[in-house]
């Protein structure tokens, strides 16, 4: 892994010497976009929309429209924008996890310790785990600000979580959400029941994106000259008035049956 981050955690007046590598890699195939009747490359190109030829990068810029009117802004412009650069994620506070809605959260970070930090890193790391909390602060990361929240993962790690800041949550105040009338006491004692069967300890392995692993299938069997046939899209249910308690009851014997055997 190639680390995307170089500094230090500032935790109090203590500064841990870290560096930050992705902890995620996507599975998805890396598929080229052919034109169908030769399977040639397909190529973009920068067009000037008026006059229909291609502009080399070292004439484009950027601009904003306001007024029906274009504002181009410059290096020196972005450069004032820019936060402050800095190499320490400093910790501002530290905040019950729960806490933090997973509607803030947007990409998680290994947090490696370098030469000198092992000792405060394994002492913060350790400290969270018997407080329970988790240490929010910001940090600078391709010249852009941003919030990372500090936590221990399998008790021999420290992850960072960059969050999503507040004004980036969209109001969801236009959704025709129900109206917050209470739901019939049997049919939610019937609901809490249907949970408490079906609930058991997170176990992240149980579930596969098997998308990327049934595509190559299917493109080592075209490779072999065989036909495929797609499968049916099961169709969505009509929206109807429905019977809960009945349908309730049904999940509960569904779960007990798939429990037993």
């Amino acid at each position: 892994m190639k680390a995307i981050w170089n500094g230090a955690i500032g935790f109090g007046l203590v500064n841990i010497p870290v560096k930050i590598y992705s902890a995620t890699e996507t599975t998805k195939l890396d598929l080229d976009m052919l034109d169908k009747s030769d399977f040639s490359n397909i190529r973009f190109k920068r067009v000037n929309e008026n006059t229909g030829k291609e502009v080399k990068w070292e004439n484009i810029v950027k601009g904003y429209l306001m007024d029906d009117k274009y504002i181009v802004l410059d290096e020196e412009d972005y450069e004032a924008a820019s936060p402050e650069k800095t190499k320490i994620l400093s910790i501002d506070q530290f905040v019950k996890e729960e806490e933090v809605d997973s509607v803030y959260f947007e990409t998680p970070y290994y947090l490696e310790p370098q030469k000198n930090g092992e000792s405060a890193y394994r002492l913060l790391l350790k400290a969270l785990e018997k407080t329970g909390m988790v240490g929010i602060g910001t940090f600078v990361l391709r010249e852009s600000e941003a919030i990372g929240m500090i936590r221990p993962y399998n008790d021999e790690i420290l992850v960072l979580n960059r969050l999503r800041f507040d004004q980036e949550i969209r109001d969801y105040a236009d959704l025709k959400i129900p109206a917050q009338k209470a739901p019939k006491p049997a049919e939610l004692k019937m609901a809490v029941s249907l949970i408490e069967q079906l609930s058991q300890e997170f176990d992240p392995t149980m579930y596969k994106d098997t998308y990327s692993d049934e595509l190559m299938k299917i493109i080592k069997q075209k490779a072999k000259g065989k036909n495929i046939k797609a499968r049916k899209a099961q169709p969505a249910k009509e929206g109807k008035v429905i019977d809960l308690m009945a349908q309730l009851k049904a999940s509960l014997n569904t779960s007990k049956s798939k429990s037993a055997s």
